[in-house]
């Protein structure tokens, strides 16, 4: 590996780890991710000559450091920082190299939290999230998203404006801000995962590498806090949803339904890891999801899952979240326990409620029920409707050949 090979790939593992000690000095996460770009190109420079350090982490944790610590000294409020950050900046040492991926340091923690604050909309969340903690670049972000790259750049220099004008301390947040607040980290990682499990527009299915993002997120979130059930109860339910995603896909990316999965080829080290992060979850939302997960990852053969279980835990689901795409879920678990004749009532009720009405899996799952009833042209009809509703182009052919079979 070459000294500029060795440079990029040490950055995209520490960078999150450089941002996060450098925003403690210098209180802004767009200064620290510039100070960072700036050890970045000092690395480029010298190491290609003087070599590749012992401990290459240390070096650029460092170089970054000790750049904030110059900046704010020139700053003519730096006697005010100096005292918010303590007066030992000057002989601050190179910080130990780390032993493994998990271990990671408070500054993450109080990195993530900046990163997914709630003055921040859900989008801009998302992109900085990725780009901070992910150490993805601006094209990787936008490719992932189907979005434009000067987009998505224009979104991540707003949010990091925007945290700066409203002041976000950068720090964890303690007591009755602490709820609210962890809810927003994890609903950032659980809409990164989301978005690669089952793309909502595009021509692939799933997109695996936003799938590893958010897992990672979620393993480094619960080890930075290991007493908090709901972040253990996001990372099992991602664990189990990971085991599945090889064998959601054909040879060519088409859809396999869950029924055809050939579920040998779910990995049972995440399912595993998701079982052993079970033990610490809790009775909240995130939990109760990973609980169904884990109902499916048991189920050696589709015909042995408890179906039965899976209706009664989407029933809690929804008395802890009412929603109608809860519901929905419900329905489809009330179907195979008792039928599509029980179940089918559920989702007609649905069918008045507004936020489903460009939701495809609503006729989707209609169509199945009319389907399994003998109800055909019903049913073709649904499968047509919902193949309109999709963006993605594998669901839309998978929709429109069931309507065809049917």
């Amino acid at each position: 590996m070459s000294a500029t090979q060795a440079v990029e790939t040490v950055f995209r593992i520490e960078s999150a780890r450089i941002i996060a000690g450098v925003a403690r000095i210098v209180r802004d996460i767009g200064i620290a991710e510039e100070i960072a770009q700036d050890a970045l190109v000092a690395a480029l420079e010298q190491w290609p000559e003087s070599g590749v350090p012992d401990k290459p982490g240390a070096w650029l944790m460092a170089t970054a450091k000790h750049r904030a610590i110059d900046l704010v000294r020139r700053k003519e409020t730096y006697a005010r920082k100096l005292a918010e950050v303590g007066r030992t900046l000057e002989d601050v040492p190179p910080p130990a190299e780390p032993a493994a991926p998990d271990d990671i340091d408070d500054d993450l923690l109080r990195l993530i939290f900046t990163a997914c604050h709630p003055v921040l909309a859900t989008e801009a969340r998302i992109a900085l999230t990725l780009r901070l903690m992910g150490g993805l670049t601006t094209q990787e972000i936008a490719r992932a998203f189907l979005a434009s790259e000067p987009a998505v750049a224009q979104r991540i220099v707003r949010a990091k404006r925007a945290l700066a004008k409203a002041d976000v301390p950068f720090e964890v947040p303690y007591g009755t801000d602490r709820e609210e607040r962890l809810a927003s980290v994890l609903e950032v990682i659980y809409l990164i995962f989301n978005e690669g499990y089952s793309a909502t527009a595009g021509d692939d299915l799933v997109r695996p590498a936003l799938c590893e993002d958010a897992l990672r997120l979620a393993r480094v979130l619960a080890a930075l806090m290991p007493k908090e059930p709901e972040v253990h109860g996001l990372a099992a339910l991602l664990e189990f949803q990971a085991s599945r995603i090889s064998a959601r896909t054909g040879p060519d990316g088409e859809p396999v339904l869950l029924a055809d999965q050939n579920r040998s080829t779910w990995n049972r080290m995440l399912i595993h890891r998701g079982a052993l992060a079970m033990q610490h979850a809790g009775s909240g939302p995130y939990s109760v999801q990973a609980a169904i997960a884990g109902c499916h990852a048991e189920a050696v053969r589709y015909e042995d899952t408890d179906w039965a279980t899976i209706a009664t835990l989407y029933g809690r689901l929804v008395e802890l979240i009412p929603s109608p795409v809860v519901e929905l879920n419900r329905a489809v678990a009330v179907s195979m326990a008792e039928g599509p004749d029980a179940a089918l009532p559920l989702v007609d009720a649905l069918a008045r409620e507004p936020a489903l009405h460009a939701y495809h899996l609503l006729p989707s799952v209609r169509g199945d029920l009319l389907e399994r009833l003998g109800r055909k042209e019903e049913a073709r009809a649904e499968f047509e409707r919902a193949a309109s509703l999709t963006r993605n182009t594998r669901d839309q052919a998978l929709l429109l050949g069931r309507a065809a079979r049917v």
